[in-house]
């Protein structure tokens, strides 16, 4: 993303990591948690309620130590919530968020809604809204929002509302059932307004995020410009949005060529743009894809550790951003060993999170432990 480090831009700045970043301090010493709470950061990951994450005690307690709030990495989706119209399960996230209760950790909730078509529960994509369509869509947005914001109530501070409403491609709103079911031609920004004030309404206590993967390199131009102009006309209806969520899937991912400190400079850009609007910000999703990185694991992890300092003293040099959650804890489990849309070409599994498969702390661990000490304190 950010860097778009070639493998010999990120070996050249591996060539200047400190030889900090080749130590193993996962267990031992100041955890992340520990080291962000000193500047008013909250740090975390999300976690899933498969049984290689939430369902192994080793990962579990690898959570428990270094994050102090998680999110579920499914389990509150639409899809899984009610996969079934009429027929809610809950069991999974609560059964996290009892956990996470016990152990003083917090909980954001991801998502209400996700635009696109395909990741809404598929009895939605073909639901019949009768003769009003827009008064059956608004009644089932509502239903659902009401539904899970008092079914968690105050145990979750803060929801991502609207996950991925732009299109990467041109800048312009997802359609989908709902926002067709709107049928004006502003239906899209309709459909968004309207979650923020369910959501607003439902969880009047709570931060109300809207969360999306933007980037700073060249591929990514149309998109930020999509989410800058929807979160200016939300501004502009009075919308209750407070902050937006950067989902910080660093690293390579499309073809253009690498502009290293440019790409920098078009990401501080588009966050003094949302910042000067007003809104708060959210690291929700970090993690770093290494595909143009060198199979040779030491020269790998350096790389991506650099990444990964040159995008976090930049982001978390924001003091409106106040939560830090990675995507994952451990390369294992990370949702890049089977997204194929930008894989490595070697068909090796990616390094991309701050432990190894054994649980293991690598130097992306490191990275992140400086870049947090670096960073300056939120105030109070």
């Amino acid at each position: 993303m950010t860097t778009r480090r070639t493998a010999l831009g990120a070996l050249a700045g591996a060539a200047l990591l400190p030889k900090a970043f080749a130590a193993d301090t996962g267990a031992a010493g100041e955890s992340l948690k520990e080291a962000a709470k000193k500047k008013g950061l909250r740090f975390g990951t999300a976690i899933s309620a498969g049984r290689n994450q939430f369902g192994d005690p080793a990962y579990r307690a690898l959570v428990e130590r270094e994050c102090g709030i998680i999110v579920a990495e499914n389990e509150m989706k639409w899809q899984a919530l009610e996969p079934r119209r009429n027929a809610p399960n809950f069991a999974p996230a609560d059964a996290m968020l009892a956990w996470a209760t016990d152990k003083g950790i917090a909980m954001r909730g991801h998502n209400l809604f996700w635009q696109a078509e395909k990741w809404l529960p598929a009895w939605v994509a073909k639901e019949d809204f009768g003769a009003r369509p827009a008064q059956g869509a608004e009644r089932l947005m509502r239903k659902h929002v009401k539904t899970v914001c008092e079914h968690f109530g105050k145990r979750i501070g803060s929801w991502d509302v609207v996950n991925e409403a732009v299109d990467p491609a041109d800048g312009k709103l997802r359609q989908n059932a709902l926002t067709r079911a709107l049928s004006s031609s502003s239906g899209a920004i309709e459909q968004i307004d309207l979650a923020f004030r369910l959501a607003h309404e439902y969880a009047p206590h709570a931060q109300l995020v809207y969360n999306d993967y933007m980037r700073g390199d060249t591929g990514s131009s149309k998109h930020r410009a999509g989410v800058l102009a929807m979160l200016a006309e939300l501004k502009k209806r009075g919308t209750p949005i407070h902050a937006l969520g950067l989902q910080s899937h660093i690293g390579s991912w499309d073809e253009s060529a690498d502009r290293g400190k440019a790409d920098l400079l078009e990401w501080r850009k588009f966050l003094d743009q949302v910042s000067g609007m007003g809104y708060d910000l959210l690291i929700t999703e970090f993690d770093v894809n290494d595909r143009r990185l060198p199979a040779d694991i030491a020269k790998r992890d350096a790389g991506v550790a650099a990444a990964a300092r040159d995008y976090l003293d930049l982001t978390l040099s924001y003091p409106r951003l106040s939560d830090f959650l990675l995507w994952g804890m451990a390369d294992n489990i990370s949702w890049l060993q089977t997204w194929d849309e930008a894989p490595r070409t070697d068909k090796l599994p990616m390094r991309p999170l701050p432990y190894d498969a054994e649980l293991r702390a690598k130097p992306l661990r490191q990275a992140i432990l400086e870049s947090i000490r670096a960073m300056p304190a939120r105030q109070a």
